[in-house]
C-alpha cells in the first residue's frame, strides 16, 4: 500500500512542476509518512534498492519544489536528507546523475549566495570522489555553472558573472531563482570597488556599471551607500590614513579595483549597444 502511495505521489510531483507549493508540501508530507512505514526514511543495510531509489526521488522532488518556492530552509533540509543516499555505492543505489547533479549544483549556488565559501569548497572536495556521470565536474552543465561563477567572483570578473546569469548558460529555471540574490551581492561588490578605485564617477556611468534601469534607481542606491550626488557626478566617501593602513587601499589593490570597474563597465556598455 505504501509503495503504491509513494509512486502515485511521485508521479503527481514530477508531472506538475508548477504545482502550488502548499499542495506540493502536502504531498511530500504524505510521501514521508509512507517512507516511514517502509522504514526507508534513511538508508540502512536492510533497505531494498527500490525503496532507496523512491526515497531519494522524494527528497529530490522536495528540494526542487522548495527552491522554486524560494524556501531555502526547506531546501537545505532536503539536501541534508539526500546526502546519505548520495554517498551510497552504485551497487546499493544506481545513481540518477542528472537529478543528483542538478540538486548539488543548486546547493553550491545557494552556498555562493550565502557567501559560505568554506562549505562551498568542502562540497567540491566531496565531488572529487564522486562519479558525476562520466564527465569532468566542471564540464557538467549543472555543476560547472556555480563552479565558474565562484571562480569569477573570486577574480573580481563580475562582467563574466553578469554574462553567465543573463545568457543561456543558466542550466534551468531553478538556477534563475538565485539571480536576484547574486545581482544584489555583485552590485554591492562593484560599489565597494568603485569607492576604493575612484573619488567620483559620472552618474550615467554608474547606472551602466551597476546594471540599474534608471538614473533614479542610481540616486536611490547612492543614498543607501551614503554617496553624494552633485552636478551629474557621484562622489564617494574618501578614505583616511596612509596607504595600506587603517583599511586604506594599497596601490595594487586600487589597480585591481580599477580593473574590476573597467571590465564591468565595458561589458555594460556592450550590452547597451546590443539592446
Amino acid at each position: 500500500m505504501a509503495d503504491r502511495t509513494l509512486q502515485q505521489i511521485l508521479n503527481q510531483l514530477k508531472s506538475n512542476p508548477s504545482l502550488p507549493y502548499s499542495e506540493a508540501s502536502s504531498l511530500l508530507s504524505k510521501a514521508k509518512i509512507a517512507l516511514l512505514q517502509l522504514k526507508a526514511v534513511t538508508p540502512t543495510p536492510n533497505t531494498s534498492s527500490a525503496h532507496l531509489a523512491v526515497a531519494r526521488d522524494v527528497y529530490e522532488a522536495g528540494a526542487l519544489f522548495s527552491i522554486r518556492a524560494r524556501d531555502p530552509a526547506a531546501f537545505t533540509r532536503y539536501v541534508s536528507q539526500l546526502q546519505p543516499f548520495y554517498e551510497l555505492a552504485a551497487s546499493a543505489l544506481p545513481p540518477n546523475h542528472a537529478e543528483r547533479n542538478k540538486v548539488t549544483g543548486l546547493y553550491l549556488l545557494y552556498l555562493l549566495t550565502e557567501s559560505d565559501y568554506a562549505q562551498f569548497h568542502s562540497e567540491l572536495e566531496a565531488l572529487g570522489t564522486r562519479d558525476v556521470g562520466g564527465v569532468e565536474t566542471e564540464n557538467d552543465r549543472f555543476l560547472g555553472y556555480p563552479i565558474k561563477l565562484e571562480r569569477w567572483l573570486m577574480e573580481g570578473s563580475y562582467d563574466r558573472v553578469w554574462k553567465a546569469m543573463k545568457s543561456r548558460e543558466v542550466p534551468s529555471e531553478e538556477y534563475g531563482v538565485f539571480t536576484d540574490i547574486l545581482t544584489s551581492q555583485i552590485r554591492s561588490e562593484i560599489a565597494s570597488s568603485s569607492e576604493r578605485a575612484y573619488p567620483s564617477l559620472p552618474l550615467s556611468s554608474t547606472k551602466s556599471l551597476l546594471f540599474l534601469d534608471s538614473e533614479g534607481a542610481v540616486v536611490d542606491f547612492a543614498r543607501e551607500r551614503g554617496w553624494v550626488i552633485r552636478d551629474g557626478q557621484i562622489y564617494f566617501p574618501s578614505t583616511s590614513g596612509a596607504p595600506g593602513e587603517d583599511g586604506a587601499e594599497t596601490g595594487t589593490e586600487q589597480e585591481f579595483s580599477q580593473m574590476v570597474i573597467q571590465n564591468t563597465l565595458g561589458y555594460a556598455r556592450e550590452l547597451e549597444t546590443i539592446v
